[in-house]
C-alpha cells in the first residue's frame, strides 16, 4: 500500500459523518427546581453540567447543547431554571463544593419539567464528572472530559480504558487484549506473564513505555523520569480501575515525552459497606499461577483500598521462570467539605530467568529453544505518594501531589553474541539504583467569559533524580547472585548520574461559542543532567589476552532551559460529531545513564544531542446514541535529531588493525518525518438491528492505523530515505463481544505489517539485533461468567498457535530475536465479599 493509497484512506476515513442536521422550529419548555443538602438545606452556587443529550437543544436557534457544558447556577435559595430546551433525552449532573456529585435523567416531551437533586457529603473527588457505561452505551472504551480533577483534556485526543469492561486475561496484563481499542499502538511482547509491558505509538519505541510518560494514580512510575524514563514495574491490571492515554498534545501538561501519557488509576474502595474483599485465582499453561486479593471499603471520612497479588510462571521456553510479589495500599481521609488528602504506597519485586535471544536461523529451527542458562535478572520498586485536593470553591480548587521513588534493577549473565554458545565464565553484571523524588501542584478555575465558563490551568513541577549505575563482572555460576568479583574497581564503569528539572506551565479552555473552543497552552522547562564517574577501556587479543587497559575518568554537566508552546481547537456539532485538532511542541532529553554502558558492540556518540519535534493532529469523533462509537484522526509527528543506531567500521586492534570490525553506534541518526491515521470505531450490531434498549450486546470494533515514516535528513550514510524503524505500516485489531445478562463472551484478531528493527533497515546480520520483523497476526479468545458474588473467567491467547515474534533486543532480555508465546490458556475464580 502505497502514501498516496493511505491519505485517500485517510480522508474518506475523516469525512465520514460530517453531516448532522439538527431540529428546528419545535417548542421549548423549561426545567427548573432546587438543589438541597441531605439536611434539606438550600445550596447556592451549585453548578449544573449537561452530562448527556440526545436530540435536544435550546429553542429559537440557540447553540446546539453540547456534552460538559454549564447550564446553569442556582441561586441563594438553592433554586434553578433552565428555559427553552427543546424536547429530547436529556442527563444533568449537579455538583457544589464538599458534595457527591448527583445526576438526574429526564425526558421532556411536551411540558415544562420539575427536577429537584438532594446532594450527600463527599466521599470521593470533587470536580470530576464522567460518562457511565450506560450513558455512553456501555462501548469498550471511553474519553476524558473537557475537565478532569485538576486537568485540561479539551481538544486532545484521548482513551479510557475501563478495565471492568475488557474481558481478557487481566492475570497476565495481556497487552495485545487490554489495548486492543487503542490504535496505532506498537506492542512488544517480552514474556508471556505480563512483567515487562512495551507499548509504542505513531513510530516511538515500545520499550519499556519509555517513549510515554508513565504514571500511576497521576505520578511518575518510570525509573528516572528525566534521565532514565524506562519502566520496570507495571501496575496489575486487575487492581486497575481505569488506563488512561493522552496523545503527543500532553506534553505540555505532563512533560517532554513525544509519545504523551500513559496513566494506571488504581481502584479505590467500596463507598457503601466497611469492608469489601475480592479473591481472584488464576492457573494457566507453562506453570502460572496468579493470587490476586484486595481489601477495600469507607468508614466515616476514610476510605481505603490495597492489595498484594502472587505471580508464578515456568515460561512457554526453557530457562524462563518468574516469581513476583506486588503490593499496594492508600488511605483517602476526607478532613472537610474542602480537603482531602491520600498517602499511599506500592512495593514490587520479581526474580526472572532470561533464556536470551535467538538468530534467525535458531527462531526458524525451533523458537522455543534457549542458548542462555545463567541470566537472571531482578527489580525491587518502592513507590510512594502523598496527594491533596483542596476545593477553594464550587470553580476554583488546588491539587498537589508528593512522589518518591527507591528501586534497585539487577541484570546478570551472558551479553555476547547470541550466535557464540555460553562457555561458562565470568557473567556480565549490571546494577542500578534509582532513588528520586518530586512534587507536582496545579491550580484549576472555572471563570465566566463571552456567555460560558472558561477554564485555567496553572502548574509547577519540581523533579530530583539519582541514578547510580554500575557494570563489572559477576561470578562464573548459573544461580542469581548479584555480587561484584570486584567491588572497589569495576571492569565496566561506574557512574553517579544527578539530575534536575523544573518546570511551569499554563493552559486555558476558552469556550468561544457552546460549539468552539479553542485550547493555548505553554510549558517553560529548566533541565540540569550530570554524569560523574569512570569507565575502562579494555581492549584484548584473540585468545582473551589484555593489549590494553585504562580507566577514564569522566564528568559531565549540561544545564538547558527552552520554552515551547501547543494550541488546540474543538468544534462540538453534538454528541455525535466532534472535530478537534491541536499543535504542540515536544522534547526529549537525552540519557547520560545510557551512555556508558559496554553492551557487546554498541558504541555512543559522545556529542550526542537532545531530541527535538512537534505533533499535529486533525480528527473526528463522537457517540450516536447506544450504537456507534467512532474516533478517527490525522497525525503528523516531526522527530528532529532522533536518536538510533546505525552499523559503522573500523580497524580491529585483535588483528592489528589490518582488518575491520562492524560496531553498533549510538547517535542522532536523522530527522525522521511519521504521517498516518488513526481509527477507531464500534457498533452495537443487536441495538442496531434487533431492539435499541435491549440488555443483549453483540459488538464489533476495529482500530486500523496506516503509518507512513521516513528519514528525511541524515549525517550518517545510507540513513537519509531509509523508513523509520519500529514503525509498522499497516497495524488492525478487529473484535466480537457478545454480552448478556452475566455472560461476557470476545474475539480477538490483531494484525501487524512487516517492519524494521534499526534505522540501517537491515533485512539480517549474524547477531540478530538488526533485521526484518516479520509480519504476524494472533487471535485470542475469552469468556468470562459471573453469578452472585462469583466470577469465572477463562481463554485462550494465541489461539492458532502463530510462530512470531515482536522485537529484536540489544541487551536483555536477549540479546536478539525474542520469541512471543505461543497458544496458552487459563482459567480465574473469583469472589467478592
Amino acid at each position: 500500500m502505497n502514501k498516496r493509497t493511505h491519505f485517500i484512506i485517510a480522508i474518506a476515513c475523516l469525512l465520514l459523518g460530517l453531516g448532522n442536521a439538527q431540529s428546528a422550529g419545535a417548542q421549548g419548555y423549561a426545567v427548573f427546581g432546587h438543589v438541597l443538602d441531605v439536611q434539606g438545606q438550600p445550596l447556592s452556587n451549585a453548578d449544573l453540567v449537561l452530562e448527556d443529550v440526545e436530540q435536544g437543544s435550546f429553542h429559537n436557534d440557540g447553540p446546539t447543547l453540547t456534552v460538559g457544558a454549564s447550564l446553569t447556577q442556582t441561586n441563594p435559595s438553592g433554586e434553578f431554571n433552565i428555559p427553552s430546551l427543546l424536547p429530547g433525552h436529556y442527563v444533568i449532573a449537579v455538583f457544589s463544593p464538599g458534595k457527591e456529585v448527583a445526576r438526574k435523567e429526564l425526558d421532556i416531551i411536551d411540558h415544562d419539567v420539575r427536577l429537584n437533586f438532594e446532594l450527600d457529603d463527599l466521599a470521593d473527588e470533587l470536580d470530576e464528572i464522567r460518562i457511565d457505561a450506560d450513558a455512553k452505551g456501555a462501548f469498550g472504551i471511553q474519553r476524558l472530559r473537557a475537565v478532569e480533577m485538576a486537568a485540561l483534556y479539551d481538544t486532545k485526543k484521548t482513551e479510557v480504558i475501563v478495565l471492568d469492561d475488557v474481558t481478557a486475561n487481566l492475570a497476565t496484563n495481556n497487552s495485545r487484549q487490554i489495548y486492543s481499542r487503542v490504535p496505532g499502538l506498537n506492542i512488544w511482547e517480552s514474556d508471556g506473564a505480563g512483567i515487562q509491558m512495551g507499548i509504542g505509538g505513531r513510530g516511538l519505541s515500545p520499550n519499556r513505555n519509555s517513549n510515554f510518560n508513565t504514571r500511576q494514580n497521576g505520578y511518575d512510575i518510570a525509573a528516572d523520569a528525566l534521565g532514565y524514563p524506562e519502566s520496570y514495574y507495571t501496575p496489575p491490571a486487575q487492581a486497575l480501575e481505569r488506563i488512561e492515554i493522552i496523545r503527543g498534545a500532553a506534553s505540555l501538561q505532563y512533560g517532554t515525552q513525544f509519545g504523551g501519557v500513559l496513566n494506571f488509576a488504581f481502584k479505590e474502595g467500596a463507598e457503601n459497606k466497611p469492608v469489601d474483599f475480592t479473591s481472584l485465582q488464576t492457573v494457566g499453561s507453562f506453570g502460572l499461577v496468579n493470587s490476586f486479593n484486595s481489601l477495600g471499603g469507607t468508614a466515616g471520612k476514610t476510605r481505603y483500598y490495597g492489595f498484594y497479588q502472587y505471580k508464578h510462571s515456568d515460561g512457554w521456553r526453557p530457562n524462563e521462570q518468574l516469581t513476583q510479589h506486588t503490593a499496594y495500599g492508600s488511605v483517602k481521609y476526607q478532613f472537610s467539605e474542602k480537603l482531602w488528602i491520600k498517602p499511599e504506597f506500592t512495593y514490587m519485586t520479581y526474580l526472572a530467568q532470561q533464556p536470551g535471544g535467538l538468530t534467525d536461523a535458531q527462531f526458524s529451527l525451533d523458537p522455543r529453544q534457549s542458548n542462555r542458562e545463567r541470566n537472571w535478572f531482578h527489580v525491587d520498586w518502592n513507590l510512594w505518594a502523598v496527594s491533596a485536593n483542596y476545593s477553594l470553591s464550587s470553580k476554583t480548587s488546588l491539587n498537589t501531589r508528593f512522589f518518591g521513588l527507591s528501586a534497585r534493577r539487577d541484570a546478570l549473565g551472558n551479553l555476547g553474541r547470541i550466535d557464540r554458545l555460553d562457555f561458562g565464565g565470568n557473567r556480565d553484571l549490571l546494577v542500578d539504583q534509582f532513588k528520586n523524588w518530586g512534587n507536582e501542584t496545579r491550580f484549576l478555575h472555572r471563570y465566566p467569559l463571552l456567555n460560558d465558563l472558561s477554564v485555567l490551568l496553572l502548574g509547577v513541577r519540581y523533579y530530583d533524580g539519582f541514578t547510580d549505575r554500575r557494570q563489572g563482572e559477576g561470578n562464573s555460576g548459573d544461580d542469581a547472585d548479584f555480587t561484584y568479583m570486584s567491588s572497589d574497581i569495576l571492569e565496566g564503569s561506574n557512574f553517579d548520574l544527578p539530575n534536575k528539572n523544573v518546570s511551569v506551565f499554563a493552559e486555558n479552555i476558552f469556550n468561544i461559542t457552546p460549539k468552539f473552543s479553542i485550547v493555548p497552552g505553554i510549558r517553560f522547562e529548566y533541565i540540569n543532567t550530570q554524569a560523574e564517574g569512570y569507565y575502562r577501556n579494555i581492549v584484548r587479543d584473540l585468545a582473551g589476552n589484555i593489549l590494553l587497559d585504562e580507566q577514564i575518568d569522566e564528568s559531565r554537566k549540561s544545564t538547558r532551559s527552552f520554552v515551547f508552546f501547543g494550541l488546540g481547537m474543538s468544534l462540538k456539532q453534538s454528541t455525535q460529531l466532534e472535530v478537534y485538532g491541536n499543535f504542540s511542541q515536544n522534547y526529549r532529553a537525552i540519557n547520560f545513564n545510557d551512555i556508558r554502558v559496554n553492551i557487546g558492540s554498541l558504541e555512543v556518540d559522545p556529542d550526542i544531542k537532545d531530541e527535538r519535534g512537534y505533533n499535529i493532529e486533525l480528527g473526528a469523533r463522537g457517540v450516536v446514541g447506544r450504537t456507534f462509537d467512532y474516533d478517527v484522526s490525522l497525525f503528523h509527528l516531526s522527530y528532529e535529531d532522533r536518536i538510533g543506531t546505525t552499523l559503522r567500521k573500523e580497524p580491529n586492534p585483535q588483528f592489528n588493525n589490518l582488518v575491520d570490525r562492524i560496531y553498533r553506534f549510538r547517535t542522532n541518526i536523522a530527522d525522521a518525518k511519521i504521517y498516518g491515521v488513526e481509527s477507531y470505531a464500534e457498533v452495537d450490531l443487536y441495538k442496531l438491528f434487533v431492539r435499541p434498549d435491549a440488555p443483549v450486546r453483540l459488538s464489533v470494533f476495529t482500530n486500523v492505523a496506516l503509518i507512513t515514516a521516513e528519514y528525511a535528513r541524515s549525517e550518517e550514510n545510507g540513513i537519509e530515505g531509509n523508513e523509520v524503524e519500529l514503525v509498522p505500516e499497516t497495524n488492525l485489531k478487529a473484535g466480537l463481544i457478545f454480552q448478556r445478562n452475566n455472560l461476557q463472551l470476545s474475539y480477538q484478531f490483531s494484525y501487524v505489517s512487516e517492519h524494521f528493527s534499526d534505522a540501517s533497515n537491515a533485512i539480517r546480520t549474524p547477531t540478530a539485533i538488526e533485521g526484518i520483523i516479520p509480519s504476524y497476526h494472533v487471535m485470542d479468545v475469552a469468556v468470562q461468567y459471573t453469578w452472585r458474588r462469583y466470577r469465572i473467567d477463562a481463554g485462550v491467547n494465541n489461539l492458532s498457535d502463530s510462530i512470531y515474534f515482536t522485537r529484536r533486543a540489544t541487551g536483555y532480555p536477549g540479546p536478539g530475536i525474542i520469541p512471543s508465546s505461543g497458544r496458552s490458556f487459563y482459567l480465574t475464580a473469583g469472589v467478592k465479599i
